[in-house]
């Protein structure tokens, strides 16, 4: 009797696949950086990105003194008719100048959160935990909020729809709206120059789940981001999101047949990045993760830096812990206080 397993046919493919740019240390590291960058940029859909784009022109909504900080709200037009809203937070501690850190948030109701805004019931179960930028900004860093595309205010128009909409409207148009999400980030750290209490030698990255992986993303494609903190969200892709449902919004098309995505971290190093998992992540499974990082921390070591990559293993599941997240982005930026 033959069993009918619908994703039997996709599994054993991706299996019998080898990837085109996979990681050889017999290959010359420079020629293969090079290769896979301009792949990994043609397949996240930059190019047409970028032929879409448009003058920075942006609009100062709010601008007010908090407890500590100030606060300012800004809307930014990244691409034509593509309005981007963030959050700075400036710590009010008389310094000229503050490292930053862009925080993303994941699949949460919005990056109010990140303020410690509640809007929605839900986000009270958030709070504190999910207040990554007032975490930011109490630690000395200049507190970049962006809301991500097709989340929060930024959700297609159409209520019942989420992340999974524009993603299929993207794969249409020839991008993806991690593409489109890591542009965002690019242009916003190209406004950041009209704010001179933000120091642009000085900038990290950190965010959980989908937060996470444009985390990791936005570093690969932006070398102006000198440490990324990817949280809950870096694990081989035939680990994860070819064994476990995910959201549509992690998906490069065609990417399996080209990279995995920790071969992509030849486009950090020599920067640093320090992964954070969580020990019983049911999406992100810790074995894939674990492996896929051994291939990292090697990329690492051959372009000569194998101390810039770290991996963390909190003790729990899919979870921001910012009592692991913190102390280890203070010690990768020790040197910017």
């Amino acid at each position: 009797m033959i069993t009918i397993d619908g994703g039997q046919g996709h599994a054993s493919l991706a299996k019998r696949m080898t990837q085109e740019f996979a990681f050889d240390p017999a290959k010359d590291y420079n020629t293969w950086r090079s290769e896979i960058r301009e792949k990994f940029l043609e397949l996240v859909g930059i190019p047409s990105i970028e032929a879409n784009a448009c003058p920075l022109r942006m609009e100062i909504e709010s601008d007010e003194m908090m407890d500590g900080y100030r606060r300012i709200r800004f809307v930014f037009e990244s691409e034509i008719d593509t309005f981007v809203p963030c959050y700075l937070l400036i710590p009010d501690t008389g310094k000229e100048s503050y490292p930053v850190a862009i925080t993303l948030q994941g699949h949460s109701t919005g990056f109010h959160n990140s303020i410690g805004v509640v809007k929605y019931e839900k986000d009270v179960d958030y709070q504190p935990r999910g207040s990554f930028g007032l975490q930011a900004v109490a630690r000395g860093f200049a507190a970049l909020c962006i809301e991500q595309r097709a989340m929060g205010e930024r959700k297609p128009a159409y209520p019942k729809f989420n992340c999974g909409f524009a993603v299929t409207n993207a794969f249409l148009l020839g991008r993806t709206v991690i593409g489109e999400r890591i542009w965002d980030i690019s242009r916003a750290i190209d406004l950041l120059g009209n704010f001179p209490q933000c120091d642009l030698d000085k900038i990290l990255i950190t965010g959980n789940s989908g937060g996470g992986t444009a985390s990791y993303y936005a570093a690969c494609f932006d070398e102006r981001i000198k440490i990324s903190v990817p949280s809950c969200s870096f694990c081989g892709y035939e680990s994860s999101i070819m064994s476990v449902l995910h959201c549509s919004c992690n998906f490069i098309p065609s990417a399996l047949k080209y990279f995995e995505m920790q071969d992509l971290a030849c486009l950090i190093a020599p920067r640093k990045v320090s992964v954070v998992t969580g020990a019983e992540d049911n999406i992100f499974p810790i074995e894939g993760v674990k492996a896929s990082f051994e291939t990292l921390k090697t990329i690492f070591e051959k372009a000569g830096v194998p101390e810039n990559a770290n991996l963390l293993v909190t003790p729990k599941g899919h979870w921001w812990c910012e009592d692991i997240v913190w102390p280890e982005i203070l010690r990768l930026t020790q040197e910017w206080f």
